[in-house]
C-alpha cells in the first residue's frame, strides 16, 4: 500500500467478449523505470501488471502522474492490454491526474484505431483558458456558462420554459479577440490532432507476455534495454585473439600460426630425422629392427615353440592336433608313442579289445563254472579306469539265468571314497533286469544306469545285490575268479585297494556311501565290469 502522502488514482476496467463472456489475460501500467517521491522516502520500481478476474474486471490504485515533488515529471503511463483470444491488443497512453481519484479505461482507452492514442487531458485545463481569458466564476459557473441555466419549474409540474444562454466562455473569447467559431475555440483549448499514422503489422509472442508484447529482455524490465555480450552467453569481440580470450580461424578455417603458443614452433614442422620434404621414415631411421630382424634376434618364447634348442614351457596348454613324435620315449618324463605304449602290451587283452571302459581282470581266467551270487547279501568288486570314460551300464558274465529276479535286486557304482555315483533302477522290473542265459558257454549280461556318468581316471566299486526265490528259480551262474579257499585274498601288494568283497547284511535299496574298510572277504570273487 503506497504512503497517504502519494496521491492515487483507483483505475478500474472490464472486458467482455460480444456475448458477455468474460476474457482473461492482464492490463500492463508502465511508468518510468524508477519514480522517487522525497517527501514520502519511497522509490517505486518496475511495471504494474493487473489480472483480470473471473467477470473479466481489473482494478488497481496508481500513483497520480501529477503527484507533487515526484521525480521524474512530465510523463503518462503506458498502458498495454493483453487479452487472450484478441488478435490486435493495444497500447496507449493515459494521465491519471490527482484531481479523479478514479478512472475506469472504458472511458479513456481508445476505440478507433485511425484515431492517436489518447492522453487524459486534466478537466479545468479549458476553464483556466476561460480565466485568462476573463471569465469570472467557479468550475460549475463555468461548465454551467456553456449550456446556460435551466428554466423554473412551474406549480403544475409542467416544464418551465428554457432559460435565456448566459454569457458563456466562447464568448468571453470572442469578446477577448478569438476571431473563430465555436468549434475552432474549442478545438484551441487542446489543438488539432496529429494526422495518424499507418498501422504496424502485429509482433511476435513475446516470452511470458501476450503475442506482439514484450515483458522483458533477458531478464531486464525498462523502457531502454542495453544487452551486453555475457546477457546472451556470447564471447565479447574484444576477447578474439586477446590473452585469456579466444582465437580467431583465418580465411582458410586455421588458427592463424601467430595466435599459437611459442612451443608448438609456430604450427609448422621444420624437419624429421633431418629430412624435409613428404617424409617416410625406416626402422633404420628410428634406430630400430625390422620384424624379420626382431624375431630372429628375440624369438618369442612366450608364444611360439622353438625348432631347435632347449625351451621351458610353463603353464597348461591345448593343442589344436595331436601332438606327435618319431622317436621312443627314453625317459619317464617324454611323450609315449601309441605303438610305443601297445607295444608294451604284449598279447594281453585290454577292455578296449572287448568294448569296456574297464574290468576287474580278464575273464578268460575265470572259472569254467559260474557262482551263485546268494540271495541278499551285497557283493563288490573293484574296476579300475585308466583313462576317464562316460559311463552308462554294469556288466557280469553269466554261464546260465532264468530270470525271475524279486523287488530288492538293485546294482551301484561307488568312487574310491564310497560314495555312489551311479546306479541301475529296480532290477526286478523289465527295464534293468538282465537278460535270461540258457547259451552254451554263458553270455554277458547287463544293467542299465538311471542316468549316465562321466568318470575321471580312477578305482572304482561295483556293488550288487540280488534277490531271488531258490525254489522257483534260481539267480544267474556269475563268472567269478578261482574261489576255491574259504577266504580268498582280496587285498594285493603294499597298498590297502580291496578288489573283491561283501556285505552279509543287505539293503532293499542301494545306499549312498558303503564303508570300504569294514568290507568281508567273502568266499567268491566275482568278475564285472562297466561300459
Amino acid at each position: 500500500m503506497l504512503p497517504e502522502s502519494i496521491p492515487t488514482v483507483k483505475v478500474t476496467g472490464r472486458y467482455l467478449l460480444p456475448d458477455g463472456t468474460p476474457l482473461t489475460g492482464s492490463v500492463t501500467f508502465r511508468a518510468p523505470a524508477v519514480l522517487t517521491f522525497p517527501d514520502a522516502d519511497v522509490i517505486l520500481g518496475g511495471p504494474v501488471v493487473a489480472q483480470l478476474d473471473a467477470t473479466g474486471a481489473i482494478s488497481v490504485v496508481l500513483p497520480a502522474t501529477d503527484a507533487p515533488d515526484m521525480d521524474p515529471d512530465g510523463w503518462a503511463y503506458v498502458v498495454t492490454e493483453q487479452l487472450a483470444g484478441v488478435t490486435s491488443n493495444r497500447s496507449y497512453a493515459i494521465l491519471l491526474p490527482a484531481e479523479h481519484p478514479a478512472a475506469d479505461l472504458a472511458d479513456i482507452a481508445p476505440t478507433d484505431p485511425g484515431k492517436p492514442n489518447y492522453v487524459a487531458v486534466r478537466g479545468d485545463s479549458a476553464y483556466e483558458v476561460a480565466v485568462e481569458q476573463g471569465f469570472v466564476g467557479t468550475v460549475a459557473e463555468w461548465l454551467a456558462s456553456l449550456i446556460g441555466p435551466a428554466g423554473v419549474q412551474g406549480d403544475t409540474g409542467a416544464t418551465g420554459a428554457p432559460g435565456a444562454p448566459g454569457a458563456d466562455a466562447y464568448a468571453v473569447a470572442v469578446a477577448a479577440g478569438f476571431p473563430g467559431t465555436r468549434e475552432q475555440w474549442l478545438a484551441s483549448l487542446v489543438g488539432p490532432a496529429g494526422e495518424a499514422g499507418p498501422r504496424g503489422e502485429q509482433g511476435a509472442p513475446g516470452r511470458d507476455g501476450a503475442p506482439g508484447v514484450v515483458q522483458s529482455v533477458n531478464g531486464q524490465s525498462q523502457a531502454a534495454v542495453v544487452l551486453a555480450a555475457a546477457d546472451v552467453g556470447a564471447i565479447p569481440s574484444t576477447a578474439v585473439g586477446a590473452a585469456g580470450g579466444v582465437a580467431q580461424l583465418d580465411a582458410s578455417g586455421k588458427v592463424p600460426a601467430a595466435q599459437l603458443p611459442e612451443s608448438s614452433g609456430g604450427g609448422a614442422v621444420a624437419s624429421v630425422n633431418g629430412y624435409t620434404g613428404i617424409v617416410n621414415l625406416t626402422a633404420a631411421d628410428v634406430g630400430a629392427l625390422t620384424q624379420a630382424a626382431a624375431d630372429a634376434r628375440y624369438p618369442l618364447t612366450t608364444a611360439a615353440v622353438l625348432l631347435a634348442g632347449t625351451q621351458t614351457i610353463s603353464g597348461t596348454k591345448t593343442f589344436s592336433s595331436v601332438p606327435s613324435s618319431t622317436a621312443a620315449p627314453t625317459a619317464d618324463n617324454h611323450l609315449a608313442r601309441k605303438s610305443y605304449v601297445d607295444a608294451l602290451g604284449g598279447g594281453e587283452w585290454l577292455p578296449s579289445d572287448h568294448g569296456l571302459a574297464g574290468w576287474a581282470f580278464d575273464p578268460a581266467l575265470g572259472q569254467s563254472t559260474g557262482l551263485y551270487p546268494g540271495s541278499g547279501p551285497i557283493r563288490v568288486t573293484a574296476v579300475i579306469l585308466r583313462v576317464p570314460a562316460t559311463l552308462t551300464r554294469i556288466v557280469w558274465f553269466a554261464t546260465g539265468y532264468a530270470g525271475g529276479l524279486l523287488t530288492g535286486s538293485w546294482a551301484a557304482i561307488y568312487n574310491s571314497s564310497g560314495s555312489r555315483v551311479a546306479a541301475t533302477g529296480d532290477m526286478s522290473t523289465a527295464a534293468y533286469e538282465p537278460a535270461e542265459v540258457h547259451t552254451a558257454g554263458g553270455a554277458t549280461i547287463t544293467s542299465p544306469l538311471t542316468a549316465a556318468y562321466s568318470a575321471p581316471a580312477g578305482v572304482y566299486y561295483v556293488a550288487w545285490r540280488l534277490q531271488y526265490n531258490t525254489t522257483t528259480g534260481d539267480g544267474p551262474l556269475l563268472l567269478a575268479a578261482e574261489s576255491g579257499a574259504g577266504a580268498p585274498p582280496n587285498v594285493f601288494g603294499y597298498t590297502a585297494v580291496r578288489r573283491f568283497g561283501v556285505y552279509s547284511t543287505g539293503a532293499a535299496t542301494a545306499p549312498a556311501s558303503i564303508t570300504l574298510a569294514s568290507m568281508e572277504n567273502g568266499a567268491n570273487r566275482y568278475w564285472a565290469a562297466l561300459a
